[in-house]
């Protein structure tokens, strides 16, 4: 049997959207993908894909790389932090005001682990 990956960048942004807007139980009920931009190419840097939003109010952005996507959150930084670091996902904090976590997902089968942070993060709020 043959393992595929998914390690594309622009792939594992949609999986983790669908992942998002397909989820009806709390709190991604109360969660939504807004400024999805359909177009966006995948940098090295990362390309500004969509945003999410909790109730109106922004919580999350997610960059699309060639290999790979980054959530910078903005919301229970600290939980999301250990969360995701407990998944052995990628990790960084980003010193800047007010103060930001990112999340690197590198594989579309990561994209649970990548929620799961987010929810921590949430529920630390």
């Amino acid at each position: 049997m043959v393992e595929e990956r998914t390690t594309d960048g622009m792939r594992i942004a949609q999986l983790l959207s669908s992942e998002l807007d397909g989820r009806e139980d709390p709190p991604l009920d109360s969660l939504a993908v807004v400024n999805a931009d359909r177009d966006v190419e995948p940098t090295e840097d990362g390309a500004l894909a969509y945003e999410v939003e909790r109730d109106g109010d922004q919580v999350a952005s997610v960059f699309v790389h060639p290999d790979r996507i980054r959530m910078e959150l903005s919301e229970g930084i600290e939980s999301a932090e250990k969360s995701a670091r407990e998944a052995n996902l990628r990790v960084r904090p980003k010193a800047v005001k007010p103060p930001r976590v990112l999340i690197f997902v590198e594989q579309g089968a990561h994209v649970k682990r990548a929620v799961d942070a987010l929810i921590a993060g949430l529920d630390a709020n």
